[in-house]
């Protein structure tokens, strides 16, 4: 995944500097710190994507969707539909 370590190494899940998270494939532009927040997931949290072409989704459950860099196709993981901190809010 793009920027997602599982073995406790995830130096992006609390890191709240101002700033674009890019792709580590292409270096698109996916997604502002201003979108994310604290999540009880090992991964970094957001809101919502830089523009609606940043990312590609594609359906995989009907709370679910695959996420992929708009612009390489590189697995950013899922957007969790309405799990976002804000009632109707997603979770990338």
């Amino acid at each position: 995944m793009s920027f997602c370590s599982f073995l406790r190494n995830e130096v992006y899940k609390d890191h709240f500097n101002p700033g674009i998270y890019v792709c580590s494939q292409c270096g698109h532009p996916l997604f502002s710190s201003r979108s994310k927040y604290e999540h009880s997931s090992p991964w970094p949290a957001f809101t919502e994507t830089i523009r609606e072409d940043s990312v590609k989704k594609i359906m995989e459950t009907f709370t679910a969707y695959k996420v992929l860099c708009g612009k390489c196709g590189n697995g950013l993981g899922h957007e969790f539909l309405k799990d976002g901190p804000e009632e109707g809010l997603s979770r990338f």
